[in-house]
């Protein structure tokens, strides 16, 4: 049976590596779904259920905002995992962003 939407993208997270970043973006058009990236973000709000668990702090929009740390309880936990990672944060936006951001892409 094929994997759903849901599970694929997790799949993609889980791959993120630790101080790194991907963006929702980037785990759409890894799956060929480019128009997505909103779907990714839904599916990453689910990520807390899953199992195996899924590093959904690693995953930002595509300027590196932490968007879906409303998801996240308390919010500031999103920014905590990625400092806790070795990421810098500023005002909700990770710092160096291409140089922490993980492309899919090149890795699959």
């Amino acid at each position: 049976m094929e994997a759903s939407f849901y599970e694929q993208v997790f799949e993609i997270a889980r791959l993120i590596p630790k101080g790194r970043v991907c963006s929702y973006g980037a785990i759409a058009k890894a799956l060929g779904a480019g128009g997505s990236a909103r779907m990714v973000g839904y599916a990453m709000s689910n990520a807390g259920i899953a199992h195996p668990k899924v590093p959904a702090h690693r995953v930002v929009n595509s300027s590196g905002l932490l968007t879906g740390k409303f998801h996240f309880s308390p919010p500031e936990l999103m920014q905590q995992l990625l400092e806790q990672e070795g990421v810098k944060i500023d005002n909700d936006k990770v710092k160096e962003f291409k140089k922490v951001f993980w492309n899919p892409l090149e890795e699959l």
